[in-house]
C-alpha cells in the first residue's frame, strides 16, 4: 500500500534515514505487549526508507501557508513513521529562521545582529537548534561556542557583569603590562589608562572620583588578555553620590533640582544654558523623562557627566591605542538605549577629535537588554547610535509564536485521492499529489503561488493563468506571468540522497534573495499585506467534487 504525503507551511534540512537498530527493536519488545507476534519486530528489523520519494521546497526560500514544504511518497507504514521526525525537523527550523529574519528586516542591513539565548532557548538542543537557525535567518554570529564549532557560526560576545565585579581594586591586577604591538616594548598599561583618565575626565567635566577602580583594573586586565579584541560591558556600577564642584552645583541650586544618577555609567544635571550649547555641555535632542519625582528631563538639563563605565573604557582604550591596538567598542545592557548610544557615539567622536584618532568615532556600540522586534522599531523611530544588537530571548523563544504548527496529511493512497473535512475551513485539506510554482511579475517580484494537480502542464511564461481561491468561488483572477519557479525538488530517491545539499552559508544567502523577491507590503511588520496562494482550476474543481462526494448528506423530517 502506498501513500502520499503533505506537509504544509515550513521548511526542513534533510537527514539520511537509516535502519531500526537490533538495541531499537529489543527496547519495543521490552514495551509492547507479548501478544504482539514476531514477524513484526522481523519486518521492522528490515524496515528501509528505499522505497520512499522525497519532494520539498529548496531550504531558505520563503513559503507560505496551504503550499505543502514538504511531499513524501512510499509505503504507508513507512511514510507515517517520518511523521514525528519531519515535523519536529521541521517545526523550531521554520519558527527559528522566520523570527531571525523578521529581526534582520525591522534592524535594516546596516546593523550587526548577534544571538545570545543560549541561557534562554529551551535545553541545549534547542539552544543549539537556535543559533544555527537564527544565522540562517540572517544574524552574523552567535555567543555559542559550541554552535561555531559544529556549524561554523562566528562567535561573537562580551564579558559579563560578574567579570566587573569579581575586581574590587586595581591591586587585584596580578599584572599591569601589555607589549607593545609593533615595537616591543613593555608598557604599563595601568599607568597609561590612569593618565588619560584624569586628561578625558576633565576634558568632559567627568569626576575621576565617580569611576570604579575595581572595573578600571577589571578593563585592564581584560585589553592585557584581548588586547585586539576589548569590548567592554560598560553599565556595571551606579555610583552613589556625586561631589559636584561648586560651578555645578551653582547651575543645579539654580534649577532647584538634585542631580539623579542613570545607569550605564552615565550621570547628568546641567541648566539650561548649558542645552543651549554650553561649554562643557553635550546636546539632548529627545525631550523624554527618564523617571518621576524629581529626576532631570530631557530639554530641560543637557550637560553629561561620564561616569565610571564609559569614562574608564575611553582610558583603556586610549592607552591601547599607543599601544598599538585598537579597541572595538562597547555593550549598553540596560536604560535608555537610544539616548545613551548617542551620548556614547558623542563622547567617542569628542575624543577623536582631541586626540586625532578618527576611528574612535566610530567604535561600535552593541545593545541588549530583553530586544524584541517592537523594541528595534521604537529605537529606529527615536533615533540611535547602535551599531549591533545581541538578542536572546525574545528571539530563541520567539516571543510573538512560540510554537509553529505545520502538519502532515495522507492526500492519496493507491492512487485514490483523500481529503479531510471540517468546519473550519482552514483545516480542510487539498486532495491528490500537487505541484507548486511560484509566478513573477514584471517588477521581478513575487505575484502568486499556484498549487495544480501533478498530472497538468506546468504555467507558462507569457500565457495567462487562472488562479482561483480554494475555497471561495468567485475569487480568482488572470495572471500572466514574466517568470515561473518551480518549487519542488527531489531531494530523495532509491534510498539516497539525490540533490546536493546547500552549505549553511548557501542557505543563509537563498534566505536573503527569497526574502528580496517578495514586495515591502508583504514584508512590512504592521497589517502586512497577505501574499496569494492559488489553485488552478482543475484542482479547484477536483477539490469540490472530492468534498461532495465525501461530506455526508443531511436528513430531514
Amino acid at each position: 500500500m502506498s501513500a502520499d504525503m503533505d506537509m504544509p507551511r515550513g521548511q526542513m534540512r534533510q537527514n539520511s534515514v537509516v535502519q531500526p537498530l537490533l538495541t531499537d527493536i529489543e527496547y519495543l519488545k521490552s514495551t509492547l505487549p507479548a501478544s504482539v507476534e514476531p514477524e513484526f519486530y522481523e519486518y521492522l528489523r528490515n524496515l528501509t526508507a528505499q522505497d520512499v520519494t522525497l519532494y520539498a521546497i529548496e531550504e531558505g526560500s520563503v513559503v507560505f501557508p496551504r503550499v505543502p514544504l514538504i511531499r513524501v511518497q512510499g509505503p504507508l507504514i513507512m511514510v507515517q513513521l517520518l511523521e514525528t521526525t519531519l515535523l519536529t525537523l521541521v517545526n523550531y527550523a521554520s519558527l527559528m529562521a522566520t523570527n531571525a529574519a523578521r529581526y534582520r528586516m525591522v534592524a535594516g542591513k546596516n546593523v550587526s545582529l548577534l544571538e545570545f539565548g543560549l541561557r534562554r532557548a529551551q535545553g541545549p538542543d534547542g539552544g543549539l537548534s537556535a543559533s544555527k537557525y537564527s544565522y540562517i535567518g540572517g544574524f552574523d554570529g552567535t555567543s555559542n561556542v559550541l554552535a561555531g564549532k559544529l556549524f561554523g557560526i562566528p562567535v561573537k560576545g562580551t564579558h559579563a557583569h560578574a567579570y566587573i565585579t569579581s575586581f574590587t581594586g586595581v591591586e587585584d591586577l596580578q599584572n599591569k603590562t601589555l607589549v607593545h604591538k609593533e615595537t616591543g616594548i613593555t608598557c604599563d598599561l595601568l599607568a597609561l589608562a590612569y593618565t588619560y583618565r584624569d586628561s578625558i575626565a576633565s576634558e568632559l567635566g567627568a569626576l575621576v572620583s565617580e569611576a570604579s577602580d575595581g572595573e578600571l583594573a577589571a578593563l585592564i586586565s581584560f585589553a592585557i588578555a584581548l588586547p585586539e579584541g576589548f569590548m567592554a560591558l560598560v553599565d556595571t556600577y551606579d555610583v552613589k553620590s556625586i561631589e559636584a564642584s561648586a560651578k555645578r552645583q551653582a547651575h543645579i541650586g539654580s534649577l532647584n533640582v538634585k542631580p539623579k544618577l542613570l545607569t550605564n555609567g552615565l550621570a547628568y544635571g546641567a541648566s539650561k544654558s548649558v542645552l543651549n550649547g554650553g561649554k562643557n555641555g553635550l546636546l539632548i535632542s529627545n525631550p523624554t523623562m527618564y523617571c518621576n519625582n524629581g529626576c532631570l528631563k530631557r530639554g530641560e538639563l543637557g550637560e553629561l557627566y561620564v561616569r565610571s563605565g564609559l569614562l574608564n573604557f575611553c582610558a583603556v582604550a586610549l592607552a591601547l591605542s599607543d599601544l598599538g591596538y585598537q579597541a572595538i567598542g562597547i555593550r549598553i545592557d540596560s536604560g535608555d538605549l537610544a539616548y545613551l548610544s548617542m551620548t556614547a557615539r558623542e563622547v567617542f567622536e569628542k575624543i577623536a577629535v582631541k586626540y586625532n584618532l578618527p576611528w574612535f568615532a566610530k567604535l561600535t556600540i552593541v545593545a541588549s537588554n530583553d530586544i524584541n522586534e517592537e523594541t528595534i522599531l521604537s529605537l529606529n523611530e527615536q533615533g540611535h547610535k547602535i551599531d549591533c544588537f545581541g538578542i536572546g530571548t525574545h528571539l530563541v523563544t520567539c516571543q510573538k509564536q512560540p510554537a509553529l504548527g505545520c502538519v502532515y496529511k495522507m492526500v492519496e493512497i493507491n492512487d485514490q485521492p483523500r481529503i479531510k473535512l471540517s468546519q473550519d475551513v482552514g483545516k480542510v485539506t487539498m486532495p491528490g499529489k500537487k505541484n507548486a510554482y511560484r509566478l513573477y511579475g514584471a517588477d521581478g517580484h513575487a505575484l502568486i503561488d499556484l498549487l495544480q494537480r501533478s498530472i497538468e502542464d506546468p504555467p507558462q511564461v507569457g500565457n495567462k493563468v487562472l488562479c482561483r481561491h480554494p475555497f471561495q468561488e468567485s475569487k480568482r483572477a488572470y495572471v500572466i506571468p514574466t517568470r515561473v519557479e518551480s518549487l519542488y525538488k527531489v531531494y530523495w530517491e532509491n534510498g539516497k540522497i539525490c540533490t546536493p545539499l546547500p552549505t549553511l552559508e548557501e542557505t543563509k544567502n537563498r534566505v536573503q534573495v527569497s526574502l528580496r523577491t517578495l514586495r515591502n507590503d508583504h514584508k512590512r511588520n504592521l497589517n502586512p499585506t497577505p501574499y496569494k496562494v492559488a489553485v488552478s482550476d482543475d484542482l479547484y474543481n477536483f477539490i469540490h467534487d472530492l468534498w461532495l462526494q465525501n461530506a455526508p448528506i443531511g436528513e430531514l423530517s
